[in-house]
């Protein structure tokens, strides 16, 4: 079991391979909501198979690559995301990002969770022929939280092994789907289809993109166990190449099969939907091996915010962290089981407003990093005002300032069931670029303010 927390990785145990970073993020993107994403983009954007491939290049390109470009600070300062965050911010302006994106964080986890729960009902209906009860899918919800955070609690070690294996399961299971579909598929219709506007091609980018994004707070946290001497590049194309060698197929296969099944796209079971797409030899394998990748995508997430969870102030081990956040997950992953017909659009349209806070925080922290910033392992610890980070008041005030512009910037291009901004019927905010928008808005603003001053930068380290 990991029983480091936010205390930064001493050298001598940083023994970690850049290598062991692809399947971790081969893994994050182990979901079959990738495969109702292409069909969506056949079904609902108009696109051809062609250009369903140009989006599922460019998005996960875009998005993995900040992911692969943030996870360098996990390697210079050897601690998790959030902590080194509290360099940026300020030890007391950290915690309202912290504070979003652990809410945000917590909510990507119960939409999971849930569908999680259903993906598991759908493969004991298929082995088994089980029917669905209301008991029934809160003892799978409850068994795949619980099965997140068993790995979650365990640590780094248990996650890298998990996601080599899974990783491995998961690319045999695909290649068993995508032979079945080369000999299945009537490809004259899917080749022949024409090209649909280039602009809603522009907006599927911005919307597969969007997802990604998401883990670009949490990529230091898998990369601290680095020696400092790895290779930045190998980072970034080891965050890259596994998002790709996920993402591209499983979205290619859902723009295929949405020819003959266009249902695919509007399904609120993809998993059950699925199952009845496919021979049974090949869909029960598949289900299996991706319900393991969405148990590893929650773990992974757990993770991460329980170490978003002590930068808040909860003083406790990591793994309790951990299940702080799986006990959350739990009471609402129930209660959203139970309203899911009138509170599920609702739901989702909040955790759309606070996947802001996930571009704003990037921005910021990016520019930050290209400044070639240096962790103190001391200061980011250090939570008093003597801490080199405190600032002032303990808070950086231009970065501050470029989130909370960046924040209100994001806002007026979202529109969500319940909420329209302003701008969101600009051309940005059609073509779902309001992320993009934000990053840059919150990384221009802190780039022409002045770089705060470290209070005791002067003073021998451990002061």
């Amino acid at each position: 079991m990991e029983n480091r927390g936010l205390d930064p990785v001493p050298d001598a145990e940083r023994t970690g391979r850049v290598r062991t970073l692809f399947p971790t993020w081969v893994t994050a993107n182990m979901t079959v909501l990738l495969l109702t994403v292409g069909a969506g983009l056949t079904v609902f954007n108009g696109l051809n198979l062609w250009q369903v491939l140009v989006v599922a290049v460019v998005a996960p390109v875009v998005a993995f690559g900040l992911v692969g470009f943030v996870s360098i600070a996990g390697k210079r300062g050897g601690a998790p995301g959030m902590a080194l965050s509290r360099a940026v911010f300020g030890q007391r302006g950290n915690l309202f990002p912290g504070a979003l994106l652990w809410v945000a964080r917590w909510g990507w986890e119960t939409a999971n969770a849930v569908t999680g729960s259903y993906a598991l009902l759908a493969v004991l209906d298929l082995l088994f022929g089980v029917h669905v009860t209301h008991t029934l899918v809160l003892v799978t919800l409850t068994a795949f939280v619980a099965a997140s955070f068993l790995v979650s609690g365990l640590g780094i070690r248990a996650l890298t092994l998990s996601s080599r294996l899974s990783a491995c399961l998961f690319g045999a299971a695909s290649l068993l789907v995508l032979v079945h579909l080369a000999g299945a598929t009537a490809w004259r219709e899917v080749l022949g289809r024409p090209p649909g506007p280039a602009a809603l091609m522009i907006a599927g980018i911005g919307t597969l993109a969007a997802g990604g994004i998401s883990w670009v707070p949490s990529a230091p946290d898998f990369a601290r166990y680095l020696p400092r001497a790895a290779s930045g590049r190998a980072m970034v194309a080891a965050a890259v190449g596994g998002a790709l060698v996920t993402v591209l197929p499983m979205v290619m296969m859902g723009a295929v099969m949405a020819v003959d099944s266009p249902d695919l796209a509007v399904t609120e079971d993809p998993v059950a939907f699925i199952g009845e797409l496919l021979p049974r030899w090949i869909s029960v394998p598949y289900l299996l091996t991706a319900l393991a990748g969405m148990v590893l995508i929650n773990a992974m997430s757990m993770y991460s915010a329980g170490f978003t969870a002590q930068t808040l102030g909860f003083v406790v081990p990591r793994a309790w962290a951990v299940g702080v956040n799986a006990a959350i997950s739990l009471l609402l992953g129930g209660v959203l089981t139970m309203v899911a017909t009138s509170f599920i659009g609702t739901f989702t349209s909040f955790l759309t407003l606070l996947g802001v806070a996930f571009s704003a925080w990037i921005g910021v922290f990016g520019v930050d990093l290209l400044r070639g910033r240096a962790y103190d392992p001391v200061a980011l610890l250090d939570t008093s005002h003597r801490s080199a980070y405190w600032y002032a008041d303990g808070f950086s005030r231009p970065a501050m300032g470029a989130w909370g512009t960046a924040l209100v910037v994001g806002l007026l291009l979202t529109e969500v069931e319940w909420f329209t901004g302003p701008l969101a019927s600009t051309w940005v905010g059609r073509h779902g670029l309001g992320w993009a928008a934000t990053i840059l808005v919150a990384a221009g603003v802190y780039a022409l303010l002045p770089r705060p001053t470290e209070r005791l930068a002067a003073e021998p380290e451990g002061f």
